[in-house]
């Protein structure tokens, strides 16, 4: 597995790293622990450097995991996780919180599950407007001349918070939505990036599964999946969106690819320090998408990608309002 840097911040990380969210949260039920770990474990073994975790997914139950599944190889490892949510007395999300006070005290908690002394990256997960950024940017400072916390990053944010924070304490990476089918980060934020030397971690580089062509407009999700909340994901606008999944699986054949690994290798040729983090449970998805950063798509294959994609109109939002209200501030 090819290494990269997370803009000029020196941190080095696996071209693709693992999303472990879908491990415990948000794809319906948890899946088993013990297969859990040993998948982490073998994407270690495949030369995955780079773990993608947060305090509510579970919550707590999935830094528990990626704490116990990575311990025996800590020191081979990148160990990425978040802070921001408040939580009740359930553990279910009950609105932001970015106040110093509990940025840092997430930082305890998290290094305690997760059983390292100092998280790799912790990222703010989403932008509180309560909280100025520089208070949240000065909190995350403080924790790194601790020692507690090695590297800054932001999750969703608007390019005028990102400088903000970026002037306070320098951000490692912001980690977003971003892929063929998502295209958003290309306006602003990723110019915004290249200017400051910041590296770009997409979430949802398959489009929530979506660019794999194992979804169609007939696929049910379980009633726990957060797909069925998402109105991109409607039978209607699925059956529209297909159009992609229909090219991207033309043109994989014609490299002797799966259009996963098509839409991986995209990502990856858009810039040398963007770095995919795909999720799943299962082995055979993991080789197939960590076969994505072998594949090398020439100057005429992007052009061909992208003339053919910006004649296809995708149906949907990529959020219910009330959670892309959260993004982008």
């Amino acid at each position: 597995m090819k290494k990269r840097m997370l803009g000029k911040s020196g941190m080095e990380v696996s071209a693709l790293g693992l999303g472990c969210m879908g491990m415990s949260f948000g794809y319906g039920p948890p899946a088993d622990k013990k297969e859990m770990i040993s998948l982490i474990r073998t994407a270690v073994d495949r030369g995955v450097t780079f773990f993608d975790t947060a305090e509510v997914y579970g919550p707590f139950t999935n830094e528990e995991l990626v704490g116990e599944a990575l311990a025996p190889v800590r020191d081979r490892v990148v160990i990425a996780t978040k802070f921001g949510f408040k939580l009740d007395a359930d553990g279910k999300q009950a609105g932001l919180d970015s106040r110093p006070q509990h940025v840092k005290q997430v930082a305890e908690a998290s290094l305690k599950r997760l059983k390292i002394d100092a998280i790799d990256l912790f990222y703010q997960h989403r932008v509180d407007p309560e909280v100025p950024i520089e208070e949240v940017a000065g909190a995350v400072k403080d924790l790194i001349r601790e020692g507690k916390v090695k590297h800054f990053g932001l999750s969703e944010a608007g390019v005028q918070t990102i400088r903000r924070a970026h002037s306070v304490q320098p951000v490692t990476a912001l980690q977003s939505e971003y892929s063929l089918f998502w295209r958003a980060p290309e306006a602003e934020v990723i110019p915004t990036l290249a200017e400051l030397g910041i590296g770009f971690v997409p979430f949802s580089p398959l489009g929530k599964g979506f660019l794999t062509g194992k979804i169609d407009d007939k696929t049910t999700f379980d009633t726990n999946d957060f797909r069925n909340i998402v109105p991109r994901f409607t039978p209607e606008a699925r059956k529209a969106n297909l159009a992609l999944v229909d090219l991207l699986t033309k043109l994989a054949t014609k490299k002797k690819v799966t259009p996963a690994q098509l839409a991986l290798a995209w990502l990856l040729a858009q810039k040398p320090w963007i770095v995919p983090i795909p999720g799943t449970t299962k082995l055979t998805r993991l080789d197939e998408n960590l076969g994505g950063a072998a594949v090398e798509l020439t100057p005429d294959d992007l052009r061909e990608i992208d003339s053919a994609a910006s004649r296809i109109t995708l149906q949907g939002a990529r959020y219910p309002e009330k959670l892309e209200k959260m993004t982008g501030r």
